[in-house]
């Protein structure tokens, strides 16, 4: 077992002022870690990870009940992409900039998405898949990393 441990620092200098911060967060007991690069082409939907109850039902399964850090970054220097993470029911989606990533801390009861402005702070769903398509006609290419206890 290990300790991951995952370091965000923000820094600019605005008028001569350093504005930002350092935090980090540390995940015990990782046993298992998964990372991948792979070419989204344009055009077309590319599933990026999936996950399942156990990561032995299907090949591709990360263990959606011990995911504790997922990691998805948009490795091209120019072009955006769009990532769906998608739920047993809903699903929502961000977008991404060249370089961007977006991060998760959990694989269960994780999402829920609401047709309207009014959050209702519901149940949560489990994530059942990550899928990523190019925005401009170029392919791109997305790293993922999830580590799990």
């Amino acid at each position: 077992m290990a300790d991951l441990t995952v370091t965000i620092t923000e820094s600019v200098t605005i008028n001569g002022a350093v504005r930002g911060s350092t935090n980090e967060l540390t995940t015990s007991d990782i046993v298992d870690t998964f990372e991948r690069t792979v070419t989204c082409t344009h055009s077309e939907t590319t599933i990026v990870a999936e996950f399942g109850a156990t990561p032995h039902a299907a090949g591709s399964n990360l263990d959606r009940d011990n995911v504790k850090y997922f990691r998805i970054t948009n490795l091209d220097s120019t072009n955006e992409c769009e990532v769906a993470f998608v739920g047993s029911a809903t699903l929502y989606q961000v977008r991404l900039r060249a370089g961007a990533s977006h991060i998760l801390c959990n694989g269960d009861d994780i999402l829920l998405a609401e047709a309207d402005t009014s959050p209702s702070f519901g149940t949560l769903e489990d994530l059942a898949s990550v899928q990523v398509r190019p925005i401009t006609s170029n392919n791109i290419q997305i790293e993922v990393f999830a580590a799990s206890v």
